[in-house]
């Protein structure tokens, strides 16, 4: 587990403020990802965890986030097939939905 001096508390609470939950699906994928998103838009890591989690499906995507006390999440549903042609994510779809 990690341990923080005062510093790096007040550096992780202004992380926390800053980074939305978000669950990432891809179509035809037996998989989610379990990430946030940070203000320059990056998919991260959640705060509570070390890297981005991979999860067999929506339910458990859900009750992890819930375990870690967040109420809502960005949900982005993506193609397969806007990845393979290089296409813009613009097609995507996405909701926030309460946990």
């Amino acid at each position: 587990m990690k341990k923080y001096d005062k510093t790096n508390t007040l550096h992780q609470a202004t992380h926390e403020q800053t980074n939305i939950p978000k669950i990432i699906g891809v179509a035809d994928s037996t998989h989610y990802l379990v990430g946030a998103v940070d203000s320059n838009k990056n998919f991260i890591e959640l705060t509570e965890e070390e890297e981005i989690l991979v999860v067999n499906s929506l339910v458990q995507a859900k009750q992890l986030l819930r375990n870690h006390r967040y109420r809502q999440t960005q949900i982005e549903y993506q193609t397969a097939y806007d990845e393979m042609c290089g296409l813009e994510s613009s097609g995507h779809y996405r909701e926030i939905i309460k946990l």
